[in-house]
């Protein structure tokens, strides 16, 4: 372990020396504390927008002034306050379990540990502009395990353990770190170092190959910002957890949080299986994963610089709203897949069927009818990160509409011969990459084209109008298809179906909603009345006339097998479980052309209009 450099104001310790405890061991010392000095730990972190108290992994904590004991008294949920001498250091030890296994929080094991500061470290009031030091012990620690971050290292050894020092409290939260046995891999973006490390890999992942693709949405982005122009940052991390099933990221200044399915990395091709050495066509899974690359790596300007104004200094205590989310997390996500395209990692027609998904999603949500964008960014808090089998009957997503918004206004300035990408780039300028209101948009949009968008946002942003995507899309090569819907959506549900038939969300309005399914219910099978025509004997098959009705019953697994149950029948009975009760609900199937039974599907009309638009 190399020396600890001259202290700073506030220095923490980590330690992870019986990691199959779960349990980080932090030492703060305050080297100029006040008479009543406050610790808290933060209740939220920033980019993720839910109150999930951090606080309630603190254990044992104490307080010491040289060799005399002190005793922090517990103020609120996450705050404590220790009367001390002032100005003669005051040294804090506690505990953190870290048993979160998602970017957000704190995870630590025999074979990985990680954290976010907002989950381990303690802020200290009165101090939080004075610069922090972090100090990453080795003790207990593996020999194979090295240490990524994006803090500025101050005395650190060959495998990254040592001291790391932070500007501020906001800087240090907002520098994860990934400590391990990982593999790591490096590469240059517009001259901008980059280092990628991943967790959990299997002996099959071909690191070459994320590094390259990687790199060139690295390329992309640092081009769409600045052009040549100095980026924000002097390097950049990429932490990815590959797990069993699981995906998400994190955006920070200089560094992203990433979680993954194992199977959603890139694989090496078999041996002799591919003579061409051709990387293999982009499968689902892994163009989900180089779209959350691009996502978190655009936020490093759209939201860690570029940010809500409301978001100008963090209130680590409570909530911290805004109506903007549409923008920033909305336009990111226009953004990631576009840039994919750009990067040359999708063609024109892959990246048509990523936007396919996107309206449908936004249309398959009865809540955008209820709800405006701008309301549901306010309460991302209360709704879209508790969500619950109402979510989509009340609110919309402000990652998809928002997206959808900023390809409608993307749209809408190419046809006055301007572009989103001017905006955004006048946004950054005229904020000087800093906070900004839905007024700065408004007075970049002015500027550019010469008249008033506002009308434009109303009806998109703050109001459920539906947008103009038919008539946009239509005028720059694309071609709308309404093709029938999946069961699920045609019946107004979204159902589980690994072990039969499990209701989780019955849509507003649906045909399911009408028949009194509720969710929760076990669907178990289907009741048909088949009538059958009047016949005579040795006589053909009379006609006009009724014969006898026969009721079938059937069990039903998946919902699928419906159409093998009923035929051409429209009407029948659904059999449910209902808190062990069985219920029978008269059923009414949609016809197929119904707007809430059909799917939006686009192609490519005119190939130039689309070039024009996507490169």
């Amino acid at each position: 372990m190399p020396k600890t450099p001259r202290s700073t104001p506030v220095h923490y310790t980590v330690s992870l020396s019986q990691p199959h405890t779960h349990l980080f061991e932090v030492s703060l010392t305050i080297a100029q504390p006040a008479k009543l000095q406050r610790v808290s730990m933060p209740v939220w972190i920033p980019g993720s927008y839910l109150v999930r108290e951090f606080g309630r992994h603190v254990q044992g904590l104490r307080a010491q002034q040289g060799t005399q004991a002190l005793a922090p008294v517990q103020l609120d949920k996450c705050t404590w306050e220790i009367a001390c001498k002032p100005r003669q250091p005051l040294v804090l030890r506690y505990q953190i379990y870290a048993q979160d296994n998602s970017v957000r929080a704190a995870w630590l094991d025999a074979q990985r540990a990680f954290f976010n500061g907002t989950g381990v470290l303690l802020r200290v009031h009165g101090q939080e502009r004075a610069a922090h030091d972090l100090t990453l012990s080795t003790e207990g620690v593996d020999p194979s395990w090295q240490v990524a971050t994006g803090l500025a290292p101050s005395s650190t050894d060959a495998r990254g353990f040592g001291t790391y020092t932070a500007a501020n409290y906001d800087e240090l939260a907002d520098c994860p770190v990934e400590m391990g046995a990982f593999w790591r891999g490096h590469f240059t973006a517009c001259g901008i170092a980059h280092e990628f490390v991943v967790a959990g890999a299997t002996a099959a992942f071909d690191g070459e190959r994320l590094l390259k693709d990687t790199q060139a949405i690295c390329e992309a982005e640092l081009m769409f910002w600045h052009a040549g122009g100095k980026a924000p940052f002097e390097r950049y991390v990429f932490m990815l957890n590959a797990t069993h099933d699981a995906y998400g990221g994190l955006e920070h200044r200089n560094s992203t949080a990433l979680i993954c399915s194992r199977k959603d990395l890139p694989q090496r091709p078999a041996p002799h299986k591919d003579t061409t050495h051709k990387p293999a066509p982009l499968n689902e899974g892994y163009t989900t994963l180089l779209g959350l690359i691009s996502h978190e790596y655009f936020h490093t300007w759209n939201v860690k610089r570029l940010r809500p104004a409301e978001f100008k200094s963090y209130d680590y205590t409570q909530e911290n709203y805004t109506q903007l989310l549409w923008f920033f997390e909305g336009f990111t996500s226009y953004y990631d897949d576009l840039l994919l395209r750009r990067a040359g990692l999708l063609d024109d027609a892959a990246y048509v069927k990523l936007l396919s998904k996107t309206i449908n999603q936004v249309m398959q949500t009865p809540g955008r009818l209820v709800q405006s964008v701008a309301q549901a960014s306010f309460d991302a808090w209360v709704k879209y990160y508790r969500q619950d089998e109402n979510t989509p009957n009340a609110t919309v997503s402000y990652y998809t509409k928002g997206a959808l918004v900023a390809l409608c206004l993307d749209l809408s300035l190419r046809n006055t011969g301007h572009s989103l990408d001017e905006v955004m780039r006048g946004l950054w300028k005229r904020c000087k990459a800093g906070p900004m209101a839905q007024a700065d948009l408004e007075a970049v949009l002015l500027r550019l084209t010469g008249r008033d968008w506002s009308k434009e946002l109303a009806a998109w942003v703050h109001s459920t109008q539906e947008l103009p995507l038919r008539d946009l899309l239509t005028q720059h090569g694309l071609e709308v298809h309404t093709d029938p819907a999946q069961w699920a959506q045609r019946l107004g549900l979204r159902v589980a179906e690994a072990n039969g038939i499990t209701v989780k969300v019955v849509l507003r309005g649906g045909a399911a909603e009408l028949a009194g399914f509720s969710a929760n219910d076990e669907w178990l099978g289907v009741e048909i009345a088949i009538e059958s025509e009047a016949t005579n004997p040795g006589k053909s098959r009379s006609r006009g006339k009724k014969g006898t009705v026969t009721q079938q019953a059937w069990r039903l697994h998946k919902l699928d097998e419906l159409p093998l149950y009923l035929g051409e029948h429209r009407h029948c009975t659904a059999i449910v479980a209902r808190d062990r009760q069985l219920l029978k609900l008269p059923l009414t199937v949609p016809a197929s052309t119904d707007a809430q039974s059909t799917t939006w599907r686009l192609s490519i009309a005119q190939a130039d209009k689309v070039k024009a638009w996507l490169g």
